[in-house]
């Protein structure tokens, strides 16, 4: 019987791939990893097109140094801390231009996928997004993801202690704004 591939060594393969075939693997790369990829940088842009747009510059950096990522010891968290570093730019510029007086952007945001999203799910992304950022990508990174505290802390570059608090005062938050009565998470 053979066993089943975590999603890293999924990302491990593609990145051998790349090795052997150079750019023209990077469809592989990016046919797996996209869809978790978009779903994290939406937790911190709180945009899908800005952060479509923050996967798509990150993949442009991989291709760009392309043997330096393929020497790296573990590509997914790797390209998960390029992804976080294309959103935070991302969101920055955007909260600067928004600032500077466009108020129209703060009307025709639209929450991810929401038309298309089951009512569950989409009080799941409602309640997440009202998380702090802090918070809401470490949730994405613990549950989605289904990293360690360590490895999330690792991406962060923080202690594994504070992704551990802010995934429990996540998680409470969580609990209280989509189940106030009996406090629990409905299953996702």
């Amino acid at each position: 019987m053979e066993r089943s591939h975590t999603f890293a060594e999924k990302v491990a393969v593609c990145v051998e791939r790349l090795t052997e075939s150079g750019v023209a693997a990077l469809g592989g790369l990016f046919d797996l990893t996209s869809q978790r990829l978009v779903r994290y940088a939406t937790t911190i842009t709180c945009n899908q097109h800005d952060a479509e747009d923050a996967v798509q510059a990150s993949l442009v950096q991989v291709a760009k140094s392309l043997r330096k990522f393929c020497q790296v010891d573990q590509p997914w968290p790797y390209l998960l801390r390029v992804v976080r570093n294309e959103a935070l730019l991302i969101a920055r510029r955007k909260k600067r231009w928004t600032l500077s007086g466009n108020l129209a952007d703060l009307f025709t945001r639209r929450l991810v996928d929401e038309v298309e999203m089951e009512e569950t799910y989409r009080a799941v992304w409602s309640a997440l997004r009202s998380l702090p950022t802090e918070q809401a990508e470490v949730v994405v990174l613990k549950i989605w993801e289904e990293m360690t505290f360590a490895q999330i802390a690792e991406i962060l570059e923080i202690s594994p202690g504070t992704v551990a608090s802010r995934y429990r005062y996540a998680m409470q938050k969580l609990a209280q704004k989509l189940d106030p009565a009996e406090g629990k998470v409905p299953n996702v």
